[in-house]
Parts: structure tokens; sequence; C-alpha cells
């Protein structure tokens, strides 16, 4: 399987306007570990930015993950790029 990097931006007061759907983000995010495909995910310390690294069959995988996550569908997330990435060690 392939890997792919995440980079997205988060939204102007993101810690108020997440509450909402932290839950569901959360959830969808654990059933993505629990099968695999999530390797790991999260914001950079200034709360701007998203990082993740996914393991899947191609980049349609990621990109249908990212955007039926609430985050996405409600503006917490408010760009992203996935990129394919070469694991050196």
């Amino acid at each position: 399987m392939a890997k792919y990097v995440l980079w997205g931006e988060y939204c102007d007061d993101v810690l108020e306007k997440r509450a909402p759907y932290r839950q569901a983000h959360l959830d969808g995010l654990a059933a993505q570990k629990a099968a695999g495909v999530l390797v790991t995910i999260g914001p950079t310390q200034d709360l701007k930015y998203v990082f993740g690294i996914y393991e899947a069959e191609d980049q349609s995988v990621v990109q249908n993950l990212v955007e039926s996550d609430p985050y996405w569908q409600n503006g917490i997330w408010t760009s992203f790029t996935i990129h394919p990435w070469i694991q050196a060690l």
C-alpha cells in the first residue's frame, strides 16, 4: 500500500467552532485507525495546520476520507492537500 501525507489548514477560532463536530470527527478517525488506513494525524501546536499520514490503495481513498470528515464538511478544515509520500526510514 502507498503512503500519503495530508496537510491542511484550520479555520480561525478553531477551538470554539469545532466543538459541535469534535466527537464525530474523533470517532471517524478512530475507525480509520482501526481499519489500518490512518497512521497518525494531529494539529500543529499553533492550531493553524493539520498533518496526517495515511496508508491506502490510492490517493482517492484518502481524498474521500478527508472530504467525508465532519471537520471538512463544516468548515473547520478550510483547505487541504494530499501528497504521495516515500518513507525513507
